[in-house]
């Protein structure tokens, strides 16, 4: 009989670390962390985000609906901040790729017009010049 137990792929994260949280309540001041500097002070992007610097609240901290508030200007803010860093790259990319794709669709269509217009233009100058020279034309009946 086979186990129904199976041992998962070595690609599947695995649980390693335990997280203990403490029994009495944090002081809001200890655990609430300026997100980011104020709106006046020049903003410095760090080369990649450091996991081990997030801080979460624990169930316990209670706050209050200003410092709620100013937890929530402060994630805004920072999303702000990766998005800007983004934003004007992504969307020259896609903006590119979509004239390319209309020039791609545009260039038969334009070359059948300019061809016909040219053509026009064409017989009604050759016709213009033969009713004008009308000794360059040879008589139908001599």
């Amino acid at each position: 009989m086979a186990s129904t137990l199976r041992t998962p792929p070595r690609f599947v994260p695995t649980l390693t670390t335990v997280l203990e949280i403490p029994a009495e309540p944090v002081p809001v001041a200890e655990a609430v962390r300026p997100l980011a500097p104020s709106i006046g002070a020049p903003v410095s992007q760090p080369a990649s985000p450091d996991p081990a610097s997030a801080v979460a609240l624990p169930p316990s901290v209670s706050l209050t609906p200003a410092e709620i508030v100013s937890l929530e200007e402060q994630l805004l803010h920072r999303v702000l901040q990766r998005v800007d860093l983004s934003l004007e790259e992504r969307l020259s990319d896609a903006v590119s790729a979509a004239v390319q794709h209309q020039l791609d669709e545009m260039v038969p269509r334009l070359r059948g017009e300019i061809e016909a217009v040219l053509r026009a233009l064409v017989i009604e100058s050759m016709a213009a010049e033969l009713c004008e020279n009308t000794g360059s034309t040879p008589t139908s009946g001599a």
